[in-house]
């Protein structure tokens, strides 16, 4: 696999992204304009496969939300853990959990000076990042 990096380390899984959700927002678009062709005996079927694809649709999209907000907080948890092991001390509250996601890809050198100026300087989750000098890849990412 290759190693991570601030420039490589987005997670883009194209039969997902480019696939499924363009597939499930194309049939959608088609199927709302099939409404507007459907004879009056078919008005119903057609509202009721615009439905349906609309359902997919809202599936797609919140499977993906759905993961990424379980990560997420996995991710407060085994950093707020790490933090702990490395400083002995709870981390500060004050860290928000795009910050929290951020720092996960430093090294434990600097880990917890980041995590410091994180706070003192409000640097958001990519700020973070490109301050990383020694990356610690994430490689099980959804």
């Amino acid at each position: 696999m290759k190693t991570q990096n601030f420039k490589n380390h987005a997670r883009f899984v194209p039969l997902y992204h480019f696939g499924t959700v363009t597939l499930a927002v194309l049939i959608f678009i088609a199927s709302v304009i099939h409404i507007f062709y459907s004879s009056d005996e078919n008005f119903i079927l057609s509202v009721l496969f615009a439905l349906l694809c609309l359902t997919v649709v809202l599936a797609a999209f919140y499977s993906r939300i759905f993961s990424l907000k379980a990560q997420d907080r996995a991710i407060r948890v085994e950093e707020k853990f790490r933090y702990y092991l490395l400083t002995g001390k709870e981390m500060d509250p004050r860290l928000t959990i795009q910050q929290i996601i951020g720092l996960r890809f430093a090294s434990d050198e600097e880990f917890v000076t980041l995590a410091e100026r994180a706070v003192k300087e409000q640097l958001s989750g990519k700020e973070i990042k490109q301050s990383i000098q020694h990356w610690r890849g994430d490689y099980y990412r959804v």
